[in-house]
């Protein structure tokens, strides 16, 4: 007999009312985008809600008809919780109502959670954000510190990931967080395919940071942003501080901050995290020895390579190659 088949990855939406429809889409759009090279889906995406099917009243002018109940967080193998802008004691008092408390309490320990927009208020109320890092919208960040002190608030990334517990931060960032899982998964080339279908970036950069409106007393000054474009063509070599500075005849000190304002986080960051993004694709689709790929991604050498891979991925770039290698 032929050996039973694997059944894809379950994904739960885990959906209350005045949920965001835009947010409800995310997983649904990014996850069911993951296929295989026969076309057969990655993932399996169910929704319910915590008190039985039924209709949900989304954040808009419509309901949203569900078809399964909290028993569906029972074999779920990831959950996802989006933001509901209805509030209930888990904003006011950092409580979950009970039937979402219920609800939670079905899930298998080891299943991943994932939160999307102010969804980590409902993890955090569950106690299982503490001692974590996390990130939620900008614009509660406060008020989600203050309502969790045991939680450490970063509300300048887009997402962050904890392993098995991830928090996005608003609203779109769920996107990222979605292919960041699919990256994760089943490596760059399925990621970003899933991208190419959404029609969005496979990979944004910097965090939310550069979305906060603030007061611009100098309208008229110049971006990073060609030097970051000029940085993206020639990874494979040394790059220097003073050298991205120099394509924008900034300082290095003015570069800095005004990188760090646009971006998100310092340019070095951000040169090693695309740096990394080469070498996975590189790993993934090419027949370069690791040395190679190495240089190519201008790491410069294996042993550099292999700590930041470790760092970023948790693995080695030849066990990298060995589990997405195509």
């Amino acid at each position: 007999m032929p050996a039973a088949q694997k059944r894809p990855h379950r994904v739960a939406v885990l959906v209350q009312h005045g949920v965001i429809p835009f947010e409800l889409g995310i997983p649904f759009r990014i996850f069911r985008g993951a296929k295989n090279r026969d076309g057969e889906p990655f993932y399996d995406v169910l929704t319910c809600t915590p008190e039985g099917p039924g209709q949900v009243r989304a954040d808009a002018d419509f309901e949203i008809s569900v078809a399964h109940g909290p028993e569906a967080l029972e074999d779920a193998d990831t959950v996802v919780v989006p933001a509901a802008h209805e509030q209930s004691s888990a904003h006011t008092e950092g409580r979950n109502p009970d039937p979402l408390a219920a609800a939670l309490d079905r899930i298998r320990p080891g299943t991943r959670l994932v939160s999307i927009c102010t969804g980590a208020y409902f993890l955090a109320a569950a106690g299982l954000l503490d001692g974590m890092r996390a990130t939620t919208h900008w614009s509660h960040a406060d008020h989600f510190q203050k309502l969790f002190p045991q939680v450490k608030v970063e509300p300048d990334v887009l997402y962050i990931d904890n392993g098995d517990i991830l928090t996005s931060a608003g609203v779109a960032s769920g996107i990222d967080l979605c292919l960041h899982l699919v990256r994760r998964d089943h490596g760059t080339a399925v990621a970003n395919a899933s991208a190419r279908a959404t029609v969005v970036p496979p990979h944004r950069e910097g965090g939310q940071a550069q979305y906060i409106r603030r007061p611009l007393p100098e309208p008229q000054l110049a971006t990073t942003a060609a030097a970051r474009a000029w940085a993206l063509g020639r990874l494979d070599r040394p790059l220097t501080l003073r050298e991205l500075a120099g394509r924008e005849s900034m300082s290095v000190r003015t570069f800095t901050r005004r990188f760090r304002e646009e971006v998100g986080i310092s340019p070095g960051q951000w040169l090693v995290a695309q740096r990394v993004e080469r070498a996975r694709g590189l790993l993934e689709t090419g027949d370069l020895s690791v040395d190679q790929v190495a240089r190519k991604a201008g790491f410069g050498t294996a042993a550099s390579m292999r700590q930041h891979l470790q760092s970023a991925l948790g693995v080695s770039p030849t066990a990298y190659r060995r589990t997405f290698r195509k």
